[in-house]
């Protein structure tokens, strides 16, 4: 998502990654290239359980991890093109400020409800009838990171929430300039993991390659063969492959939800990959039955005149 609480000069090479963690709770990571002239916010919207509290969402420090999204994108052979850019009632009893943490570089906070955003700094927030015009938010949850001015690539925030939903969701509804456009230019990125979608898919081809019973394009691997799992902090399974959707273009501006069946954590036995070796295999075979075929028919012309010969002399 590029959502912003003020107008920013540009947005680019935008990475998400989401998983299920199997109890009730999704991972999120994201980073993104950005100029701002002023100080700013990112705010994302999540999908959180209710009634949310500060224990909903935890925060993840990905700051000695800056390689997250470059680990995960060699997990498919061949580099992708080059990107192209895109520009409820209130409660007194809660006007206490919310709480804010450190989280490596950055300073966050979370937002139950869209009537807390009362109770943040107002740079950091968008006015009410943004969100009056996206009713879809009314149940949600918002992660805030404030930003700092200028032309940076930060390192990837990160966070576990309790989420409302056992699909994926990645936030990537646009809000650059105060508005919400029917269509935005994305240029994303989306990294998941998820057991189901390794139950389905066939054999690696590349990193262009969309898989054809999932459309994605799926790793090589999987995660353990090119992430640092000791710097995840539990975010990646290191038993799954990686699955990658590339959008960019001129796009209907939505978050994006995977409804995707199956244990999120345990596949189950796909004998899929082999298919794509199938005719290799009919033709092998092939090949097999006829030599034992013709194998079978010397050793019987072979025995026939010892027996004639046995016959005769009887």
């Amino acid at each position: 998502m590029c959502c912003f609480s003020q107008p920013v000069i540009s947005v680019n090479n935008t990475q998400i990654f989401a998983r299920l963690s199997g109890t009730s709770t999704q991972f999120l990571a994201y980073q993104m290239n950005y100029e701002s002239r002023e100080q700013n916010a990112m705010i994302l919207p999540l999908p959180v359980k209710q009634p949310a509290n500060a224990e909903t969402l935890n925060f993840i420090n990905l700051k000695e991890y800056e390689a997250f999204f470059d680990d995960l994108s060699d997990g498919f052979p061949f580099h992708s093109p080059p990107s192209i850019g895109c520009s409820a009632p209130f409660d007194p009893t809660s006007r206490h400020e919310l709480e804010v943490v450190e989280v490596g570089n950055y300073i966050a906070s979370f937002v139950p409800t869209i009537a807390d955003f009362d109770r943040l700094d107002s740079q950091f927030t968008l006015p009410n009838e943004i969100w009056a015009s996206i009713p879809e938010y009314k149940n949600f949850g918002f992660a805030v990171f404030q930003l700092a001015a200028g032309l940076l690539k930060p390192h990837p925030m990160a966070f576990e929430f309790q989420s409302a939903t056992d699909d994926l969701f990645f936030p990537t509804v646009h809000i650059h300039d105060g508005e919400v456009h029917d269509s935005e230019d994305f240029d994303h990125v989306l990294y998941m993991q998820h057991a189901g979608l390794d139950s389905k898919v066939y054999a690696y081809e590349n990193s262009y390659v969309e898989d054809q019973s999932t459309g994605l394009i799926r790793s090589k691997y999987v995660a353990s063969h090119f992430c640092n799992l000791d710097k995840t902090a539990e975010i990646i399974d290191e038993n799954l492959l990686v699955h990658r959707k590339i959008m960019r273009g001129n796009l209907i501006n939505s978050d994006t939800i995977f409804a995707i069946a199956g244990d999120p954590l345990n596949p189950s036995l796909n004998f899929r990959p082999w298919l794509s070796f199938t005719p290799w295999l009919i033709v092998l075979a092939g090949i097999g039955w006829f030599f034992n075929r013709r194998a079978k028919l010397k050793k019987l012309r072979e025995t026939k005149p010892a027996q004639y010969d046995s016959e005769g002399a009887t």
